[in-house]
């Protein structure tokens, strides 16, 4: 059998990007903005042999999240990346990330973007799944949690036993922090007493508070039952989020914290403001660098969970590849991104079932993109 790798292999000819709108099935409400549409960056990277390899780039809650959007990733990928990318080798996708690196600072998602559409080109022409390049699976199943998230109580509830009932989720995190912390508490301990049996509940509060309202809001959700909190206050808020460790609450999780990958990992460790760390490939600026988010925050004693950027199909089946290869993912995933969308634009989509989403086994992501719907999507 002749070694795939043996010689420089195909090179890059066409880099492509797109923006791609798409409805959410309904408002997903956070504290800093409420999203009723995604609009996702989608690379296709083609070779000299006529494969090809995808990529997404997906942020929420426009600039009041992050400082980029789909519109700085598509110039950034189309103007500075796709030059630095023609002409390589697929066979070297490390390579050209470093070549991305020591030209470019930031920029995590548009990284993050086109790694994985490297490492999708790799995976086909070696007929291997992405999370054997990453190091080899251990899980083909993941647990998902879905995010509820429409801004009435009622309707939570109602969203939450439809999902149990369908065997789809019975883990749930809550968005809160946009109203004050005791009416997001009477709001969490009804959606408690309602699903709390049955499933686990979480909170994300997306940076809202600061440390007063955190120290009294924490205890009360804890004995409400809430078992983690995520991203309580700022990123930056290292101290402060030492204090709240210290309450002996629910959980701290840090997902804004961690934007930029190793560095904000190493000081969440050293100041030991953490339980546990949100993983999200994009703040990490790919799926190599987020993995070595993870080896650290186990180092570390730190807890892991697979989150998401709402991405769509790509961005999840990315994603998914890289956390079924972590020993332990204590809090789940949750890569429910596809199904908050209107519309999908694989020819098939994820399988999510049995409360959780099923790790696609095909060459590279293993998926396989539906161009008619993309480019029914796409921005003009």
């Amino acid at each position: 059998m002749s070694n795939p790798l043996a010689s420089n292999g195909p090179t890059i000819e066409r880099v492509e990007s797109w923006i791609i709108s798409i409805p959410t099935i309904r408002a997903h409400a956070l504290s800093m903005a409420t999203t009723s549409e995604q609009r996702i960056v989608l690379v296709k990277i083609t070779t000299s042999n006529g494969d090809f390899g995808w990529g997404e780039a997906t942020t929420i809650g426009g600039l009041a999240y992050g400082d980029e959007s789909p519109d700085s990733i598509k110039l950034t990928i189309d103007r500075y990346f796709a030059d630095m990318l023609i002409g390589r080798s697929i066979l070297r996708p490390a390579l050209a990330m470093a070549a991305i690196n020591q030209s470019c600072v930031g920029n995590y998602f548009a990284k993050c973007a086109v790694e994985t559409a490297l490492l999708d080109c790799l995976g086909k022409h070696t007929e291997m799944p992405l999370s054997e390049l990453l190091g080899g699976r251990l899980h083909d199943r993941l647990s998902v949690a879905w995010t509820l998230a429409s801004g009435n109580t009622e309707r939570d509830i109602a969203e939450g036993r439809e999902m149990i009932a369908a065997r789809r989720h019975n883990i749930f995190k809550l968005k809160i922090g946009k109203n004050h912390w005791q009416d997001d508490l009477a709001h969490v301990r009804k959606i408690c007493d309602a699903l709390g049996e049955q499933a686990s509940i979480r909170v994300d509060v997306n940076q809202a508070w600061d440390l007063p309202t955190a120290q009294k809001a924490i205890p009360a959700l804890t004995e409400a039952g809430v078992e983690l909190v995520e991203q309580p206050m700022r990123g930056a808020d290292h101290a402060g989020a030492r204090e709240l460790r210290l309450l002996g609450t629910a959980a701290i999780m840090a997902d804004e914290a961690l934007r930029g990958g190793v560095e904000p990992a190493l000081a969440i460790c050293v100041s030991r403001s953490a339980d546990a760390i949100s993983l999200k490939i994009a703040q990490a600026g790919g799926l190599t660098p987020c993995r070595d988010v993870a080896r650290i925050g186990v180092a570390a004693g730190l807890s892991l969970y697979g989150g998401t950027m709402l991405e769509g199909s790509v961005g999840t089946a990315a994603s998914a590849h890289l956390f079924s290869t972590l020993p332990n993912i204590t809090w789940g995933t949750e890569l429910f991104g596809p199904l908050l969308l209107t519309r999908d634009f694989l020819t098939t989509p994820l399988t999510y079932d049995d409360f959780s989403l099923v790790v696609p086994t095909g060459p590279g992501l293993g998926i396989e993109i539906d161009e008619a719907a993309v480019s029914e999507c796409a921005e003009t």
